[in-house]
């Protein structure tokens, strides 16, 4: 990873918003920056240098793979991030607005007083997070076919009185024996009515007959993550259950055929929202069309009907759209894909027409 070529963008945004210095107590951000992947620590970026602050936990495994200078906590980290910006002589200092706690902050104003005006900012380190270079790509393909995998081996086990948690439990098993380092978030899978639920994490529910049964997963390779969501049928689908997939199906297809690098967010969204509302789902579909996707699940860009943000070449999302229909069931169908200035280059393999168990 070029950890000096991503440093040196924050650089430049610095310069920008006129500030001596970006405090990062974002963990993804930091190992975006640096490298480093404890779960305790800030970073610290200047003009002329960037500094990752570890207490002893952490201090050996970061002298020997960050991309930064290792300043170290003999208490605590706020303590150590106050000596750091009075030793530099930093007086006006940006944070993570979104992601810094009151409490912190109080600490910081308690230490260091007038001496340093912090000035709060927005997604500066998210910004160049936004467009994923080909390691970053690449860790996110592997994190796919991972998932893809694991899925493919876990259909034999969808069938009328398996409990979805069960089935959750066995994707999980396989997921982390293939080598995923841990799950991107926790696996739903949503049956019958249940299934009109977008986040129905893994019930005591047992499967019925004649129903959809929703599945999304993902898992973490690399640091990076992989969200895939397929929709089965156990039994023998109706013309409404028929009619609903097939609607969620095109949707999907349209907006992975016609995206481009260049639009808007809400653009693409619509992409989506159209021909499901032109179908008269548009009630039953509440969600955005699809999210970015890389250290975090969740990320830049969010492909909404709120976002006006153009996305770049090089971004990769999710694209899942859905319909939910309460006390009836649900359809989504999610892939993850990369946008290019020809289209969305789909990474999930996993077939999409409507598989019947």
């Amino acid at each position: 990873m070029n950890f000096l070529a991503r440093q040196e963008r924050v650089r430049r945004a610095l310069l920008e918003r006129e500030l001596e210095a970006l405090l990062i107590t974002h963990l993804p951000n930091a190992r975006y920056l640096t490298g480093f992947t404890g779960s305790a620590g800030m970073a610290l970026v200047t003009p002329e240098a960037t500094y990752l602050i570890v207490d002893s936990r952490y201090l050996h495994q970061a002298r020997a793979h960050v991309a930064a200078h290792v300043f170290p906590a003999e208490d605590t980290l706020e303590r150590a991030v106050s000596d750091l910006l009075r030793r530099e002589r930093l007086r006006r200092v940006g944070f993570e607005a979104e992601r810094m706690s009151v409490a912190r902050y109080e600490v910081f104003v308690s230490e260091l007083g007038e001496t340093v005006t912090w000035v709060p900012t927005r997604g500066v380190v998210e910004d160049v997070r936004l467009v994923k270079d080909a390691e970053e790509q690449n860790a996110i393909r592997r994190a796919v076919e991972l998932v893809a995998e694991a899925f493919s081996e876990i259909l034999i086990e969808i069938r009328p009185g398996v409990r979805e948690r069960d089935l959750a439990v066995e994707l999980e098993y396989r997921l982390r024996r293939a080598g995923a380092e841990r799950l991107a978030f926790e696996t739903i899978v949503a049956s019958g009515e249940r299934a009109a639920l977008p986040h129905g994490v893994a019930s005591e529910k047992r499967i019925g007959y004649n129903e959809f049964v929703v599945i999304d997963v993902g898992a973490v390779v690399g640091g990076y993550c992989s969200d895939m969501t397929r929709t089965v049928y156990v039994g023998t689908p109706d013309v409404r259950a028929r009619e609903v997939y097939q609607t969620v199906l095109e949707a999907q297809l349209r907006c992975e055929r016609e995206m481009r690098a260049g639009m808007s967010a809400r653009a693409i969204d619509a992409l989506t929202r159209d021909p499901i509302t032109a179908r008269g789902y548009g009630e039953f579909y509440g969600h955005a069309t699809g999210h970015g996707i890389g250290l975090e699940v969740h990320e830049a860009p969010r492909l909404s009907r709120h976002n006006d943000a153009v996305v770049p070449a090089g971004a990769v999302v999710t694209v899942e759209p859905g319909i939910y229909l309460p006390e009836w069931g649900g359809v989504r169908i999610e892939d993850v894909v990369i946008v290019r200035e020809s289209g969305g280059e789909i990474l999930t393999p996993t077939p999409k027409e409507l598989l019947v168990i």
